[in-house]
């Protein structure tokens, strides 16, 4: 794992008009202008990004104690530092983001041991056991169960993505939990 950015971010200053316009309604966090060495693959990353993110049929507490526990599950302290900031925004409290930093499903409620527990073999395993699938369609829809699967594939891949370029936690954006 990289100490230090391998990629650096693009300084706006030579960003194309394009990237330049997308930026502005993204925000510039480190993880947008570090991609925008190819723009064509933030632009394409992004929409589909903005699925999971955004459009999914995902609870949104839910889809962020997947992201979460996947940011922690692949070593990525600034995709987990990122969504501590967004688990709070969606009513993930400040014990909760602990625990998704910690193995096994102690202390979660039924409903949340089984997501936790699903993302875990998702991320581990590359697969869901027959046991959490089951239980993954006694309470959610077909559509939903889905998008998890994808969430935590994105953000396996967005993890694998900010570890291997280096790219560094933006300011004022927390880290691991204490």
């Amino acid at each position: 794992m990289a100490d230090g950015p391998r990629l650096a971010p693009v300084p706006e200053e030579d960003l194309d008009d394009r990237t330049r316009e997308l930026l502005a309604v993204t925000g510039s966090l480190n993880i947008f202008t570090t991609l925008a060495h190819h723009p064509d693959l933030l632009r394409r990353w992004l929409r589909f990004g903005s699925h999971v993110l955004v459009q999914s049929t995902l609870p949104a507490r839910e889809r962020e104690l997947a992201i979460l526990r996947t940011g922690w599950r692949c070593g990525s302290e600034y995709e987990f530092g990122q969504h501590t900031v967004i688990g709070g925004q969606v009513g993930l409290t400040d014990d909760e983001i602990r625990r998704l930093a910690r193995d096994g499903t102690a202390g979660w409620s039924d409903d949340d041991a089984v997501l936790v527990r699903a993302t875990d073999e998702l991320v581990g395993d590359h697969t869901l056991s027959d046991d959490s699938w089951a239980a993954l369609n006694e309470r959610w829809s077909t559509e939903q169960v889905l998008d998890l699967i994808f969430a935590v594939g994105q953000y396996v891949l967005v993890s694998t993505a900010l570890r291997s370029l280096g790219v560094q936690r933006d300011e004022g954006v927390p880290g691991w939990p204490a």
